[in-house]
């Protein structure tokens, strides 16, 4: 269907999309920084907020901010989670670089340059990572730290191997890039960013990691329990897809 795009924009340089489910009280918080940062560059840019069918007052907030500055730009999409809505927004953004973001801005605003010419080269796909060298993760507690290392462990072994870290939610495409991986996109949950990366590295990609600094928010929408099961159910259905030929 064709996505409810309620604001339009040009062909910018730089797109950020943020899929967004029930954040009306995250985004007054963190929409004003990423503006604040972006109008103070030399970028042609827009912020991309994709509702993922909010039940609450996401869409009203954004479309306030809309209304105040034309590069903030509100898709509304029905509920499909995550994926569903970054796939939705990846494809909707006409921008040389499409840049997802998780609503809560857990890695600073800032940074997003360094995944960006001219500090980064070229490149197709630039993952976030807070593993290694260089990167600092802050306020983080021993259990998710772990439960995060045991999937990366599983992912890692079971599709996209050499990787430190699949599901930081930082992620920068080249538009030639978002258009050859987000269409053949399945998987509409948290999981996506493993299909993702597994397409993206069967396309042959350019993928370069980047270590940032990650602060830890306790009111994230995931349920590590639950949720980190889910994912584990979409990796070995991303399997199977590759076993059926499903992204050939």
């Amino acid at each position: 269907t064709t996505p409810d795009l309620l604001i339009s924009s040009s062909n910018p340089f730089l797109s950020l999309v943020i899929p967004a489910y029930n954040e009306e009280a995250r985004l007054p918080q963190t929409l004003p920084v990423a503006i604040d940062y972006l109008a103070g560059t030399d970028w042609d840019w827009e912020i991309r907020v994709v509702d993922d069918g909010s039940a609450d007052g996401t869409r009203d907030v954004v479309q306030e901010f809309a209304s105040q500055d034309s590069r903030v730009v509100l898709q509304a999409e029905p509920h499909r989670g995550k994926g569903g809505a970054v796939k939705a927004g990846m494809l909707a953004s006409t921008a040389a670089y499409r840049f997802l973001c998780d609503a809560d801005f857990s890695m600073p605003v800032q940074e997003v340059e360094r995944f960006l010419p001219p500090y980064l080269g070229d490149y197709d796909l630039a993952i976030a990572t807070r593993e290694g060298p260089g990167a600092v993760r802050i306020d983080e507690p021993e259990s998710r730290h772990l439960m995060g290392r045991v999937f990366n462990g599983l992912v890692t072994s079971l599709l996209v191997p050499g990787f430190a870290d699949t599901q930081c939610g930082f992620k920068c495409f080249s538009a030639a890039a978002a258009e050859a991986v987000f269409p053949k996109q399945t998987i509409d949950g948290f999981a996506f960013d493993v299909e993702v990366l597994f397409l993206a590295r069967k396309a042959g990609l350019d993928i370069r990691e980047v270590p940032i600094t990650w602060y830890y928010m306790e009111a994230s929408s995931v349920k590590p329990v639950r949720d980190t099961w889910r994912m584990f159910r979409e990796v070995l259905r991303i399997r199977g897809n590759e076993a059926r030929g499903i992204y050939s």
